[in-house]
């Protein structure tokens, strides 16, 4: 069931109990009160009835019981009996004086005869015996009101008797007509409800087909809802989800094809040295050689085969770096400085270019191999970036910053091009392929730095120019000062 159909069932069955409720609350409570000014009326009524009739037999008694209650019962009658009321006499032995013939053409004997046996002294000042009915007879109400007088020698029964058949009527036509007026209402605000409802739920609906769309393939596509309330809320984050899956499916779309250029670069960098060793090894195996091609053959096989080793080593280390437990500790920059000036000292010398190492006093947190490893791959990078001459240098810098430490690394060698620099940090990628196959380089060297940058928790940025030199920023969280 959609949720607009659910909303208009709710309201709808939500609505009809209210009104009904309050409805039949309000009718009842106007039918008690009324019923309640019908009942005091009795009251008084009956309490007027026995005054009349008491005040009436006092001044008659002397002439005898019988001819004082009949006298007396026949000057109040005209006042007593009217606007539909009816009263009658039993004397305690069961003699009517009046009104017996009434009863029992309405046959109201055996009600009456009930309500006597239940007499009870009434809560009024004057402590009268007195009981109140309302019964249903034949399909109309009746009202009984009895009071026993004592005042002469036997007990004088005394009661009156009001139909109240259309009072119980007026209440059933006020039930029927707000039926009717509920139904009218309910009809008319289900009708509002119906389209209230599909009002409200069709930005639902909208985001609804903007899903589907989406899931078909369209993920340009984004809700247009600008509200402020809770839906607007969804809208906005239902774009939201849709802007990260789009992120997250463009980062697979490009670990995939890392992954493919991986594989193929990986292929491409097994193959020069496997062909190699295998031609020269075929060389020796079918051709007469001279000493020194043999030499040259054995040569080529055993620095291929380095080659080999070697980039099995670091492909070894690049998968496994982040799987072994690191142990970091508290690292002076004096130690690293001066490992690094000893270990490129040579490379310098060899390469014909100009180098300095210089790292402000400090204490960082790290693995020291690692971070030695990081350094070394970053200076031999811009080394072999520089040519040969007195106008080329390089520089390590390291400084100390507020709760970090930077090190910089800077050259004036070739540079790398704008567009290059995003993916240097690729395994097997080379700027300049030719070149770095040709000293020895696989391209595995900047992804290595930059795994050790992340397990550091550090940063690395990089800023190169084509033709004027690069610069390598590197930061790391410094909680150790010397």
């Amino acid at each position: 069931m959609r949720f607009a159909d659910k909303l208009f069932l709710v309201m709808t069955a939500l609505l009809t109990v209210m009104f009904a409720v309050f409805g039949t609350w309000m009718l009842s409570s106007d039918f008690s009160q009324l019923l309640n000014k019908e009942i005091e009326q009795g009251n008084n009524d009956s309490r007027t009835f026995l005054f009349l009739f008491e005040m009436g037999y006092q001044s008659t008694e002397e002439y005898g019981e019988d001819y004082a209650i009949s006298r007396t019962l026949n000057s109040i009658a005209g006042s007593v009996e009217r606007d539909g009321r009816h009263m009658f006499v039993i004397r305690e032995d069961g003699t009517r004086f009046y009104g017996g013939e009434y009863l029992e053409n309405m046959g109201f004997m055996e009600e009456v005869e009930g309500l006597i046996a239940n007499l009870e002294t009434s809560d009024d000042a004057d402590g009268s015996i007195r009981n109140m009915g309302i019964r249903q007879i034949e399909g109309s109400y009746y009202m009984f009101a009895i009071t026993k007088s004592g005042v002469s020698d036997n007990d004088v029964y005394l009661g009156m008797c009001r139909e109240l058949t259309d009072t119980y009527s007026a209440r059933g036509n006020l039930l029927s007509r707000y039926r009717i007026a509920l139904l009218c209402l309910l009809s008319a605000g289900g009708v509002s409800i119906y389209f209230l409802s599909r009002y409200i739920t069709r930005p639902i609906r909208s985001l609804g087909r903007l899903a589907s769309r989406i899931a078909d393939g369209d993920y340009t596509l984004r809700s247009q809802n600008k509200s402020g309330d809770e839906i607007g809320a969804l809208a906005r984050d239902f774009n939201r989800m849709a802007d990260r899956l789009v992120e997250e499916m463009q980062v697979k779309i490009l670990e995939a094809k890392q992954k493919e250029d991986f594989t193929a670069a990986f292929a491409h960098e097994l193959k020069t040295p496997l062909t190699s060793i295998i031609g020269y090894a075929d060389m020796l195996n079918s051709l007469e050689l001279s000493e020194e091609e043999r030499h040259d053959a054995y040569f080529y096989i055993y620095s291929q085969g380095k080659r080999l080793e070697s980039l099995s080593h670091k492909l070894l280390e690049l998968v496994s770096m982040d799987k072994n437990p690191l142990t970091f500790r508290p690292i002076p920059t004096r130690e690293l400085e001066q490992n690094l000036r000893i270990t490129m000292r040579p490379i310098w010398k060899q390469r014909g270019v100009r180098g300095k190492v210089e790292l402000e006093k400090a204490v960082i947190q790290g693995d020291s191999e690692l971070l030695l490893s990081l350094l070394y791959n970053l200076m031999d990078n811009a080394v072999k970036a520089l040519d040969k001459g007195e106008q080329s240098f390089m520089l390590m810098k390291g400084t100390c910053l507020k709760g970090f430490y930077e090190i910089k690394v800077v050259d004036n060698g070739r540079g790398i091009p704008a567009e290059e620099i995003s993916r240097i940090t690729e395994a097997f990628y080379m700027v300049d392929k030719s070149r770095s196959r040709k000293e020895g380089g696989a391209g595995i060297g900047m992804a290595l730095c930059q795994k050790i940058i992340q397990l550091h928790n550090g940063t690395m940025v990089v800023d190169s120019r084509l033709g004027e030199g690069t610069v390598i920023k590197v930061t790391f969280p410094r909680r150790y000062t010397a």
